[in-house]
C-alpha cells in the first residue's frame, strides 16, 4: 500500500472516490508499466530493506512519489506544475535505536525532478532511483544523500524472484467502489549490495529488500481515516504482505493481502480474510499519536506477529507531504513466536485524519 503513500500524503487535491474515474482491471505490460502513468493522480515506488554493515544493523527506506495536478494540460507557462515529485528516505540505526530521515520536493521538469514513463527513472536533486535489465531480471540503482540527517546511501537491488502482482493479477481493490482500486506490483526479496554512510562513516552494507510500485486515480473511501500495512520478507524465502483501511473507531473498512512461498504461485487474501489485533502502544512525544507498534495479523496463510524493532520510527513530512505518518523496520514471528522473517511496518492516520476528499 504504501505505502506505502496516497493523494493526502502527496498534498495534491483529492477526490471524492464516488466522483473519480475507476482503475480497470488489465494486464500488467513490461517494462513499460515499470514506469511512470502521469495520466493518473498518484503513484509511488517505495523501498524498503535490512542492512547488515559490519558490525551494524540498519533499516532503510527510499520512496519516490508522483503526484499529477489540476493545473490545466493547455496552461500556457512551461512553470505550470502539472505534475509533483516528492521522496522520502529513511536509515534506522537499530544499534542507536535511532531514525534518521529527510525528505525533498519540486515541480517535475527543468532537469531537477522527474519519473519518467516506459521504466523506472526517477530523479530529485541528487536522489535517484533508475532500474536496467530485462523484465524478468530487474536490477534497480537507488541514491540518495541527507546532510541534515547526516546519513547517505548507494544501493543496487537485484530481483531474484518473479514479479508479485497483487490483487487479481495486478489489480487491487481498496473498497467496494470501482475508483477505489489501484494497479500494484512488489518485487519481495530483492539482494542488497552497496555503501552506506552514517555521519560521514561509510562502510560496505549488504541484505534484503522490498519494493512495492502502486498507481491510481483514488483509494479511499470517506470511512476511512487511514491505514495498516505490512511487507515482509521471510527467511525461508516467502513473502507475506497484509493491509487494512481503518475506520475512526479502528474497525476494518477494507482489508487484503497476499502471501507466496518461494517458486510457489501467490495466494490473495480476500477482504473478510485478514484481521489486525493491536498488541502493544507506543506514543510520539513530538505529535501526542499513539502507533500500534506490535501486531498480531491473521491471514489465511496463518497468524502472525510483527514487532517493531525500534519504537519511535515516526516521520514528520509535513515540510513535503504535509502529513505525519508511522514507518519502520519490523520483526516477523510464527504463531509460535518464533523469528519468521524481517520487514517494515506503515501506519497512517494516527496523527490526524488522511481526508482524501
Amino acid at each position: 500500500m504504501r505505502r506505502r503513500a496516497l493523494l493526502a500524503l502527496l498534498g495534491a487535491p483529492a477526490w471524492h472516490a464516488a466522483r473519480a474515474g475507476a482503475i480497470e482491471p488489465r494486464a500488467l505490460v513490461f517494462p513499460a508499466d515499470f514506469g511512470a502513468h502521469p495520466a493518473l493522480r498518484t503513484e509511488w515506488w517505495y523501498i524498503t530493506g535490512a542492512l547488515d554493515a559490519g558490525t551494524e544493523r540498519c533499516g532503510f527506506q527510499i520512496t519516490f512519489f508522483r503526484s499529477r495536478t489540476d493545473v490545466a494540460r493547455d496552461h500556457p507557462s512551461r512553470f505550470a506544475a502539472r505534475q509533483l515529485v516528492f521522496a522520502h528516505a529513511a536509515v534506522t540505526d537499530l544499534q542507536q535505536r535511532r531514525l534518521r530521515h529527510d525528505q525533498a520536493v519540486a515541480r517535475a521538469g527543468f532537469g531537477i525532478a522527474e519519473a519518467a514513463s516506459g521504466d523506472t527513472r526517477l530523479v530529485l536533486r541528487d536522489w535517484t532511483l533508475a532500474r536496467d535489465g530485462p523484465a524478468a531480471s530487474s536490477r534497480y540503482r537507488a541514491r540518495a544523500q541527507s546532510r541534515s540527517a547526516g546519513f547517505a546511501f548507494d544501493l543496487v537491488l537485484e530481483q531474484t524472484q518473479p514479479l508479485l502482482l497483487q490483487g487479481a493479477d495486478g489489480y487491487s481493490r481498496k473498497g467496494p467502489l470501482p475508483a477505489q482500486a489501484s494497479h500494484y506490483y512488489s518485487q519481495p526479496q530483492l539482494k542488497v549490495e552497496g555503501r552506506l554512510a552514517l555521519d560521514g562513516r561509510e562502510r560496505r552494507a549488504s541484505g534484503r529488500a522490498w519494493l512495492d510500485h502502486e498507481w491510481s486515480e483514488a483509494l479511499l473511501a470517506d470511512e476511512a481515516v487511514g491505514w495498516d500495512w505490512v511487507g515482509m520478507n521471510l527467511d525461508d524465502g516467502s513473502a507475506l504482505t497484509a493491509f487494512r483501511l481503518r475506520r475512526a473507531d479502528g474497525s476494518a473498512f477494507w482489508a487484503g493481502g497476499s502471501f507466496r512461498r518461494a517458486g510457489e504461485p501467490a495466494r490473495d487474501f480476500a477482504p473478510d480474510a485478514v484481521r489486525f489485533t493491536p498488541l502493544a502502544h507506543w506514543q510520539s512525544a513530538a505529535t501526542g499519536a499513539r502507533y500500534p507498534v506490535a501486531w498480531r495479523i491473521d491471514t489465511p496463510a496463518g497468524t502472525w506477529q510483527v514487532r517493531a524493532l525500534v519504537d519511535a520510527q515516526e516521520l514528520d513530512s509535513r515540510a513535503s507531504t504535509g502529513s505525519v505518518y508511522w514507518e519502520g523496520i519490523s520483526e516477523l514471528l510464527d504463531a509460535g513466536a518464533r523469528r519468521a522473517g524481517v520487514g517494515y511496518l506503515e501506519m497512517t492516520g494516527y496523527a490526524g485524519r488522511l481526508r482524501l476528499s
